[in-house]
């Protein structure tokens, strides 16, 4: 059993350096790989049992391993779609299959549908925000969506709040009640006309006249009508009347609006929302009408321009307008032991026995890292120590084979002892 076990062992030996050659090979093909992570072969022993009056060779066995928890240095680039993570957790993303998987390489682009796709083609998931913030299912990918722009479309945004600030001339002449504004005559008399624009549900704008016609001493009534349903001259009368009218009243020493007059304006607008103007630093002075400030919030139809995240892992779609909104939640997943993650083609990772269940969790909240964006994880390869490994397989797997050789000529002397 001697010179064949020595020959079985050495055998053993060349195999696990094979193996080792092979973690190292496959480290540096894979030197730039975004968000890879480091392979390793550890070696173990195996001993033969049983004998005591007599030293029997073992063998060696390897066990393949990842480095999956250890954290790559950044590289920052200009696109806001590259993610990182700073700390703790994976990415969750999904196979063209449907399949989850968990990643750390996050180069991801809008595809075609503008869905965001990384490198290798897995699409990343997320929460949808459009329907409100969702509670996440912890230990399951249920209820992840793919994260894109192709579900946002254009977007309109009704009026809902504005300011409507105004100087109202003191020294006004009070104007009889059937030739109010809101009176809709016309005959009617005013101070002073203001038009806004504001925007309904389908994103038109709708232009708003608004009037103000003083009423009594300190008094003044503010109406306010639909502009397209004004008369063929551009006034009075309108069709179907005012859509408000309120009753301002001033403080008569000081030229403010009195406590108990009201401090806002409310308006539905045509096919619309509710839109209140805010009128605060409205004023009853000497001089002549005078806007001071006249705005409404709301806009056009606008398409998706850009995409933002932020750290907590929210993806905010920035309209052509300006407008923004939060679209998505994207989810960190993590294991109790990310080293036993099963590695897949791909550069993604699935769960095993052997990692724990998964557990997601919102970014950049207790033991979860940080996503960063425009940023990418680098290979946690380390070039001189593979290249330093490969020379200490090569030599390892020359000394077994001058092992097995050796076993090999006194075999053969043993064999020759009998001609």
């Amino acid at each position: 059993m001697g010179l064949y076990g020595v020959m079985t062992t050495s055998v053993s030996g060349m195999s696990v350096q094979s193996d080792r050659m092979g973690t190292v090979a496959d480290n540096i093909a894979n030197v730039d790989t975004t968000g890879y992570k480091t392979a390793s072969t550890e070696f173990a022993t195996l001993v033969a049992e049983g004998r005591v009056l007599e030293y029997v060779p073992g063998s060696v066995s390897t066990i393949a391993r990842r480095g999956v928890s250890e954290q790559g240095d950044m590289t920052y680039t200009k696109s806001p779609t590259d993610l990182a993570v700073s700390g703790n957790g994976f990415f969750m993303v999904q196979s063209s299959a449907g399949t989850p998987y968990l990643t750390r390489a996050g180069s991801f682009v809008p595809n075609s549908e503008g869905e965001l796709v990384n490198a290798a083609g897995f699409k990343l998931l997320g929460y949808s925000l459009l329907g409100g913030d969702l509670s996440s299912i912890i230990n399951s990918p249920a209820g992840l969506e793919v994260v894109g722009s192709a579900n946002l479309g254009m977007k309109a945004v009704p009026s809902t709040t504005g300011a409507f600030q105004v100087n109202l001339p003191a020294g006004a002449a009070v104007t009889a009640t059937a030739d109010l504004p809101g009176a809709n005559a016309a005959t009617s008399e005013y101070a002073g006309k203001t038009s806004l624009v504001t925007y309904d549900n389908l994103g038109n704008e709708v232009v708003l006249d608004i009037y103000s016609a003083k009423t009594a001493a300190n008094t003044w009534q503010v109406a306010v009508y639909d502009h397209s349903k004004s008369s063929a001259s551009g006034g009075f009368p309108y069709t179907g009347g005012a859509l408000t009218t309120s009753t301002l009243t001033f403080d008569g020493t000081t030229g403010q609006l009195a406590s108990t007059s009201p401090s806002s304006l409310s308006v539905t607008v045509p096919n619309g929302a509710a839109l209140t103007l805010n009128l605060t630093n409205t004023t009853q002075l000497a001089g002549d009408y005078t806007p001071q400030k006249a705005t409404a919030n709301g806009n056009a139809p606008a398409a998706v321009d850009r995409l933002e995240i932020s750290k907590g892992g929210i993806v905010t779609a920035i309209y052509a307008d300006g407008s923004r909104v939060d679209a998505y939640k994207i989810p960190l997943a993590n294991v109790a032991s990310p080293d036993n993650l099963t590695a897949i083609s791909g550069n993604v990772f699935a769960t095993s026995k052997s990692s724990g269940d998964l557990q997601l969790g919102t970014a950049n909240t207790g033991s979860l890292g940080q996503v960063v964006s425009g940023a990418l994880e680098k290979s946690t390869v380390d070039l001189a120590s593979e290249l330093t490994e490969m020379v200490e397989a090569q030599r390892s797997y020359t000394a077994n084979s001058k092992v097995f050789q050796t076993g090999a000529q006194l075999l053969d002397v043993l064999v020759n002892l009998v001609r």
